[in-house]
């Protein structure tokens, strides 16, 4: 998604305000250095910058898309080089592994991102998996009561 371009309300506002003042006097001055001919010497200065902006703006997308372009073959051409150097030396080979690969012979399906075994054997685990929070092993947590 392109970069929205800035445009300037107080430009457009002081455009049309200075042709209406050409209107009065092409060489109106008001005194104090505020002249016609300087507001819109300004005005074009204003509007110069808002263009070398929006150009800005422009020139980045394009530079941010050709990175990501380039950051999609990069990725793919590390894959490639992966695949290479497991059609060449094998899936299970130590050099797979120092390109980056996980060797066929280290993988275990199923345990990647689960607790560890250590972990399941706490008692609070096992209290909360079979619902018995209490030390009594009472499911509502009040004493159990004794008859006699």
């Amino acid at each position: 998604m392109a970069r929205r371009k800035r445009t300037s309300q107080v430009l457009e506002k002081a455009a049309r305000r200075a042709a209406s003042m050409n209107s009065i006097d092409p060489n109106l001055s008001v005194g104090n250095g505020l002249t016609l001919l300087t507001f819109s010497t300004l005005i074009e200065t204003m509007r110069t910058r808002e263009n070398l902006y929006n150009t800005a703006l422009s020139n980045l997308d394009k530079l941010y898309h050709e990175m990501l372009q380039t950051e999609r073959e990069l990725a793919d051409m590390a894959e490639h080089m992966l695949l290479g150097v497991a059609t060449q030396y094998g899936k299970s080979s130590v050099e797979y592994g120092m390109a980056g690969g996980i060797p066929k012979n280290q993988r275990r399906k199923g345990l990647r991102g689960e607790l560890p075994v250590s972990s399941l054997q706490e008692p609070s685990f096992i209290a909360s998996v079979n619902g018995n929070g209490n030390k009594n092993g009472n499911q509502n947590g009040n004493k159990a009561a004794t008859t006699s």
